[in-house]
């Protein structure tokens, strides 16, 4: 019965082979994702300005990551990534940011100028006794003391459509008219603030810019606006696109970007797998030629200490980075430390005269407090890292928190399994020798 466990533990790892390498393709269903520092691509970072939003400044933040996310879909990226994060600013202040990752994107400025395409739409109140803004025109008057923020913006934005409306006296016929339509919520605002402001000019900002400052009549139900600016119809057409690839809810501002070349990111992939090897293939040298026979019980409980890190890179899915491949070669440092714990518990009860696989069960329970103290720091570290940290310090941090439970499992459960399945009750010089560690050094019966 002693060998059910490893024989299921090998079965399993079997099962864990055949998975890793039938999905090792870039076109399964579980490839391994690479971010952009190792498939080349482009990077940018955008200044997120919040400082006109009084509530709900998370929402806001939320309904731009959602709104740049459908926008750069658009554009055809495969895998992009859109994230929010804070960084720290002059002065201990936190700024809010957006960080796009585009791979296989190598033309910055195109990307740039498509993402800017995206306009701000705003809705202000005439402050009062305030004289409105010419509609359509740039003046040197500080918008903010002419008009205030109502709280509605292109965030409340569901779609918009282009119509064209009658001839007036004196007008032009087939007046290109943009209507707006709101969500259910902007529905409700909208209501709100024209009915508490009958009389009132209301403008409609785009990009900072007044193009509509009509003045209130009624209460507006049913959440529809329209913009009558003086504009072409290759201009509102070009405008009605715009708006429903997505009105930003909050300005934006180009904090840096980043390219990496395909070709870049191929080298430091591969430099990333080499380290990797050459790491694993040292340390499985060292336990073997120092801990013998359960040293090389190491070695395989290493391999598939790998299987399975591999297969939640895959299966979770991770994005893996250089950073995560440095978290991937320091964990399997951190795997062997606990073997190497076990076994120089073991080794002492060896040479107290302890048969084999007592000294098995007595190393284990000894090591298991220093193990479950050492991999408990670790995952605490790496929680921390990842609530606190950047993409690029969480993408470490994910990758060192599964390494770290990967570890724990195949230290504890699956070296000991194996052991206890191949050592005899009574030890035997050739099993003293076997179990001995360092050069010609064996454990004596004291």
């Amino acid at each position: 019965m002693r060998y059910l466990p490893a024989l299921t533990v090998l079965a399993i790892a079997g099962l864990l082979t055949w998975f890793v390498i039938s999905t090792s393709g870039p076109e399964t269903k579980f490839p391994i994702k690479l971010g952009l520092d190792l498939a080349g691509g482009t990077e940018l970072i955008y200044k997120a300005d919040t400082s006109n939003i009084v509530s709900d400044k998370q929402g806001a933040l939320n309904s731009l990551r959602d709104v740049i996310e459908n926008r750069v879909n658009l554009f055809g990226v495969a895998e992009p990534r859109v994230e929010l994060e804070q960084s720290s600013a002059v002065a201990g202040e936190v700024e809010d940011r957006l960080l796009l990752e585009l791979p296989g994107v190598t033309d910055t400025q195109a990307a740039i100028a498509a993402i800017g395409e995206t306009p701000v739409l705003e809705f202000k109140l005439a402050s009062f006794g305030a004289a409105p803004v010419t509609t359509g025109t740039t003046t040197s008057i500080n918008l903010e003391q002419v008009y205030t923020d109502t709280g509605l913006t292109g965030r409340y934005l569901k779609s918009s459509e282009l119509q064209f409306g009658p001839a007036s006296a004196g007008g032009v016929a087939n007046q290109p008219i943009i209507v707006l339509n709101f969500n259910e919520e902007g529905a409700a605002l909208f209501e709100k603030i024209t009915t508490e402001n009958v009389g009132k000019p209301l403008a409609i900002l785009l990009d900072g810019e007044v193009i509509s400052s009509p003045t209130i009549q009624e209460p507006i139900t049913g959440g529809v606006a329209t913009i009558t600016g003086q504009f072409t119809p290759t201009e509102a057409r070009d405008l009605v696109r715009n708006l429903n690839f997505g009105a930003l809810p909050v300005p934006i501002e180009l904090a840096g970007s980043n390219t990496v070349g395909p070709t870049l990111g191929i080298d430091a992939y591969e430099a990333g797998l080499l380290a990797t090897v050459i790491g694993f293939a040292l340390v499985a040298l060292f336990m073997v030629l120092w801990y013998r026979l359960p040293g090389l019980v190491a070695v395989i409980a290493l391999v598939i200490y790998m299987l399975i890190t591999i297969a939640l890179i895959k299966v979770v899915p991770i994005t893996l980075t250089a950073s995560g491949i440095a978290a991937l070669i320091l964990s399997i440092g951190m795997a062997v430390d606990a073997n190497v714990l076990i076994f120089e518990r073991m080794k002492e009860e060896l040479r107290l005269g302890k048969a084999p696989r007592d000294a098995v069960h007595i190393g284990f329970g000894r090591a298991w407090p220093a193990i479950r103290d050492g991999h408990l720091t670790m995952l605490i570290s790496s929680g921390i890292l990842f609530w606190m940290g950047t993409s690029i310090v969480q993408g470490f941090a994910l990758v060192f928190g599964l390494g770290v439970i990967a570890s724990l499992i195949t230290a504890v459960m699956i070296t000991r399994v194996f052991l206890v399945a191949i050592l005899p009750e009574e030890a035997s010089p050739l099993w003293r020798t076997l179990l001995g560690t360092g050069f010609g050094h064996k454990p004596k019966n004291t």
